[in-house]
């Protein structure tokens, strides 16, 4: 039987990194950075990031709310709709229309903060 084969380790130098660069929104090799776009990126990204919490927070007060409404209202589950007590139809169904709307208000509410912040950075 021959021998393994001897390993050998190759190396390289990395060639030198180049800080991203974006133009139009679309990081593009070799173009200049705007030092004010990434200031504007920045804070329109923590401004959509305020608005999740938001929404979120908004979100989960809504839902609390309707459960405990649900639970200490006693008097919602001895109201009977198509032979179902209206607290399961609440429980069942009432949740999807707050999901849209916040779905809804979120959507706009986000375009609109990157309309402002594009308006911003084009306005220079």
């Amino acid at each position: 039987m021959s021998e393994a084969p001897k390993r050998v380790r190759v190396t390289a130098d990395a060639p030198p990194r180049r800080p991203p660069t974006y133009t139009r929104g679309i990081a593009l090799p070799g173009a200049p950075v705007d030092e004010a776009d990434a200031v504007y990126a920045r804070a329109l990204m923590r401004s959509q990031l305020r608005l999740a919490l938001g929404t979120v927070a908004g979100f989960v007060l809504v839902v609390v709310a309707l459960t405990l409404t649900i639970a200490l209202i006693p008097e919602i589950g001895r109201v009977l709709v198509w032979g179902l007590p209206l607290s399961w139809l609440l429980q069942a169904y009432a949740f999807y229309p707050v999901i849209l709307v916040f779905a809804v208000l979120y959507v706009r509410t986000a375009a609109r903060n990157e309309r402002r912040y594009r308006a911003l950075r084009d306005r220079e």
